[in-house]
């Protein structure tokens, strides 16, 4: 068992932005490592971009070998297979274990999937990203029609990028689409979406998959043998199992200061953790990352924390697939390739801050 005074799990956005603070400030005293199931982080912000053809996957990665070299720290590459809350303990797929005296998760989430019977149909995740894209590959050099589930910004940009790529493509939405955006944003991408081609069907949950056909309720709503998972995040399962207080969904009940409330010693962050008024974004995932690098600090230094305070709005650019993006803010929304390219601006600039040298 390897012991260190702080244990980065997960390299997420927000422990991104701690090791870019660190990297340039001075770092918090001790020994410190982080935790990656990859040599690569892949920033979901370009995916999209990826897959239409806009971006390499060059141009999508974070190295992390250089950036935690710049703030001191060791990095780790394992799967993560087990959390012990009480003794602060993380088991490796490999069997490998590390405890710490201070934890902090970033670990996201997994999509949730239909239960399945049969093998009538393949299902690709879109999480997480190395596996997909090997999925994608594949499903490219015998192009099929495609089913999507999950009506977000998320399945939104997918069909766009994907659209002229498969023979047909159909997009399921459990709710409204783009569920709690602006109204106009659901009407643009509607119509980006039928101009493309892409079938759309609201308030249509996938209840099962049954060889291959999904079924609503206990009616066939499509027939094929591929399907795309991009919808909400769903807990991954180690955290519910590893004594830490979740909510009912299995996500890390965590207080203002970004601490657990029923392990102060650990932190959570991002898609895995439950704070009120925090959405499941990764906007607000790199917004954490301020306060999470001052209580890491702080924790590590015996000092007093700071509260974490989310933002009430936040901006949404979703890609249109063509080079252009659709643009939400409060109750406005607009479109055009002037915002696809203050997108590709934004997210540039994300993965250019967080390659360093070191």
């Amino acid at each position: 068992m390897t012991h260190y005074d702080l244990l980065l799990i997960g390299a997420g956005h927000a422990h991104l932005g701690v090791l870019r603070r660190w990297a340039r400030l001075e770092r918090p005293p001790g020994r410190i490592a982080l935790l990656s199931a990859g040599h690569e982080a892949w920033y979901s912000g370009m995916l999209p971009g990826l897959l239409a053809g806009r971006y390499a996957a060059a141009d999508c990665q974070i190295e992390l070998a250089p950036l935690c070299r710049a703030a001191k720290v060791e990095l780790i590459v394992g799967q993560a297979d087990a959390l012990s809350a009480v003794q602060q303990q993380m088991h490796l797929a490999d069997g490998r274990g590390l405890n710490a005296d201070w934890l902090s998760l970033n670990v996201g989430g997994q999509v949730a999937c239909p239960p399945q019977t049969g093998a009538g149909m393949q299902v690709l995740a879109v999480k997480p990203f190395a596996d997909f894209l090997a999925g994608w590959q594949r499903w490219q050099a015998d192009p099929q029609p495609v089913a999507i589930l999950g009506g977000g910004a998320a399945g939104v940009e997918l069909a766009l990028a994907l659209a002229d790529q498969v023979p047909q493509l159909a997009l399921f939405c459990r709710g409204p689409l783009l569920s709690g955006h602006a109204g106009g944003l659901r009407l643009r991408a509607l119509g980006h979406l039928r101009r493309r081609g892409v079938r759309v069907r609201e308030d249509c949950p996938i209840s099962r998959i049954d060889e291959d056909c999904l079924i609503s309720g206990e009616a066939p709503v499509w027939r094929g043998q591929r399907l795309l998972l991009a919808s909400g995040a769903q807990a991954v399962p180690w955290l519910a199992q590893s004594g830490l207080g979740c909510d009912t969904d299995g996500f890390v009940r965590i207080a203002a200061t970004l601490q657990s409330h029923s392990h102060p010693h650990i932190f959570a962050v991002g898609d895995c953790a439950s704070l009120p008024g925090a959405r499941k974004s990764g906007v607000y995932s790199v917004r954490q990352a301020p306060v999470l690098a001052a209580n890491l600090n702080a924790a590590l230094r015996g000092l007093p924390l700071r509260d974490y305070r989310a933002q009430r709005q936040s901006l949404a650019l979703l890609a249109t697939g063509d080079g252009g993006a659709l643009l939400s803010w409060r109750h406005c929304s607009a479109g055009g390739q002037l915002f696809g390219r203050w997108k590709d601006y934004l997210d540039r600039g994300f993965i250019q801050r967080h390659r360093l040298s070191g």
